[in-house]
């Protein structure tokens, strides 16, 4: 279960955040790639926008029940 005081610094603030635990498998940037993208550098997904309608919510919440390594976190 992913951890928010373990999450990454460039996630924006808001429901959604990526923790520390993500390897950087792509899951999440395939199933909502509105809502995360990839820190180059260090190899992981964050959060860069919070969904903004149903679709995108739903979409986060599929990345987030299918995350291999639950890295994904809901904070509301």
């Amino acid at each position: 279960m992913a951890d928010i005081a373990n999450k990454y610094p460039e996630n924006i603030e808001g429901k959604y955040y990526v923790d520390n635990q993500c390897i950087d498998c792509d899951l999440c940037r395939e199933t909502a790639p509105a809502n995360f993208k990839r820190n180059d550098d260090g190899g992981y997904s964050f959060v860069y926008k919070q969904p903004a309608d149903e679709g995108e919510a739903k979409l986060c919440k599929d990345a987030m029940d299918g995350c291999p390594v639950e890295a994904i976190g809901n904070n509301g």
